[in-house]
């Protein structure tokens, strides 16, 4: 499986953006695919996944109500719409998938991952 994100970069505080995150490959094997974040100097953190089997996402409480995962199956596309955007949400964006069940939104549950994707939030 690869990934590949895309749809970074600068905004001011209170803005949107739209992360994407296409994968290709073995696509038909995926279970869940997820947004992680890192902001500079800290560990990489969830921020959102969403499972095959389940009609929505689950989110972090830091962006939850702000933040919204979609997903087209027919493009094999997940999507990150980021709305009221606060300096803190400044990090590398990465998309990641998996095979496998992530019960605890952790990353090392994800065993594929995209480059990431920078957004730079403004105050």
């Amino acid at each position: 499986v690869q990934l590949q994100a895309s749809g970074g970069g600068l905004v001011q505080a209170g803005g949107s953006l739209r992360l994407s995150c296409a994968a290709s490959g073995r696509t038909f094997s995926i279970f869940a695919m997820a947004w992680f974040r890192q902001a500079p100097g800290k560990e990489r953190e969830f921020v959102s996944d969403f499972k095959r089997s389940e009609s929505s996402a689950a989110y972090a409480d830091s962006v939850k109500g702000r933040f919204t995962m979609s997903r087209d199956n027919a493009k094999n596309t997940v999507y990150l719409q980021m709305n009221g955007l606060k300096p803190e949400d400044t990090a590398v964006y990465y998309c990641a998938a998996t095979n496998g069940v992530p019960y605890n939104h952790a990353d090392y549950e994800f065993p594929f991952w995209g480059q990431g994707t920078l957004v730079t939030v403004s105050s």
